[in-house]
């Protein structure tokens, strides 16, 4: 039986190029997408197919945003055949902005011309696990620098937990890799994973990529690669958590930041994530809703009962997405580490 991909739990960050595919064909409808599948193969076809299957309850706002990416995707081609990548990145600053362009020609350069590293992006996180669970820490730490948080820590979080810490210690002080490191290191993986990797590589991980990854694991695996990360490192470790946002975290945002993420989030989804909050916490949620909404929430979290707290995490998590989503769109700021005592005007 398929596993159903639940699109309305994940960002556009999360979804696979797949599951971005299939949120297109859906969208575009049963004859325009017959009429595309056409052109395709037999093994791409079988590929779409699946995930369609897979997909249920689109989000409209995650719907919308897929197809605004592809739109650009496809404006960013058209532009760098008119005049070249530097021409079409002109274009699309003055249009989206320097950080979005940014984004969508990074995106649209890996599909032009994919490197090993960008085709792991594909692969599903149970299979990838099979493939490096016996290497060295520092393969491991190589491999998910190179891909996107959802899917590191999907794999970080089913290693053995000395493991955990050692390969996040080691994304935080990697360095740029030579093309003869790697050759390295591919030539002591198995044969499937030296394949998908094969290339002219140099990759890079740090402080920034091992904060995204930890702000994206359950919050017990966070918890243990941190407290490790302190015995053995305190000043990296303080580095890291300058850099990561936790549910706890709110407590730090003024109440407009709070308001503004209170709207995109379900009432139902924030009972459950209260559930283990502090009262503080709790306190500075409720001062920032009306008292018929807090009402709400309270009963919702009496009558639930008790709830498993992987459960109550996920919520969590799924917030604190949000939140960084919306710092990351500059509608909100997140002070962190020595920002503390900088004044902002």
């Amino acid at each position: 039986m398929l596993e159903p991909t639940r699109a309305t739990s994940k960002s556009i960050e999360e979804l696979t190029n797949k599951e971005k595919a299939a949120i297109i064909l859906i969208s575009m409808g049963k004859e325009t997408s017959a009429q595309i599948m056409r052109h395709l193969s037999e093994p791409e076809i079988e590929k779409l197919t699946t995930e369609i299957a897979r997909v249920e309850n689109i989000d409209s706002k995650l719907e919308m945003a897929v197809l605004n990416e592809f739109l650009a995707m496809l404006q960013a081609s058209e532009y760098i055949s008119e005049g070249g990548a530097d021409y079409a990145r002109e274009i699309l600053e003055e249009s989206l902005g320097k950080n979005r362009a940014d984004g969508i020609m990074k995106k649209v350069s890996e599909s032009l011309n994919p490197t090993g590293f960008s085709l792991l992006k594909d692969v599903d996180p149970i299979h990838l696990l099979e493939f490096i669970r016996n290497e060295h820490p520092q393969t491991i730490a190589l491999i998910l620098s190179q891909l996107n948080p959802s899917q590191a820590s999907a794999v970080l979080g089913q290693l053995p937990e000395d493991v955990q810490t050692d390969v996040a210690m080691r994304i935080a002080t990697m360095e740029k890799i030579s093309p003869e490191i790697i050759s390295e290191i591919e030539s002591v993986m198995d044969v499937q994973l030296k394949e998908v990797i094969s290339g002219n590589l140099s990759a890079s991980g740090g402080v920034k990529a091992v904060a995204e990854i930890l702000n994206l694991v359950d919050r017990s695996t966070e918890k243990a690669i941190v407290s490790n990360m302190e015995m053995e490192n305190p000043e990296l470790a303080s580095n890291i958590k300058n850099l990561m946002f936790v549910f706890d975290d709110i407590l730090i945002l003024d109440d407009k930041a709070i308001q503004l993420i209170l709207k995109e989030v379900d009432t139902k989804e924030l009972a459950v994530a209260l559930k283990a909050a502090t009262d503080e916490l709790k306190d500075k949620i409720f001062k920032n809703i009306s008292e018929r909404v807090e009402q709400m929430i309270k009963e919702e979290m009496e009558y639930a009962g008790p709830t498993r707290l992987s459960v109550v995490e996920e919520a969590q998590t799924r917030i604190v997405e949000i939140v960084r989503r919306l710092e990351d769109e500059q509608q909100i700021v997140i002070v962190r580490g020595a920002e503390g005592g900088e004044q902002f005007v």
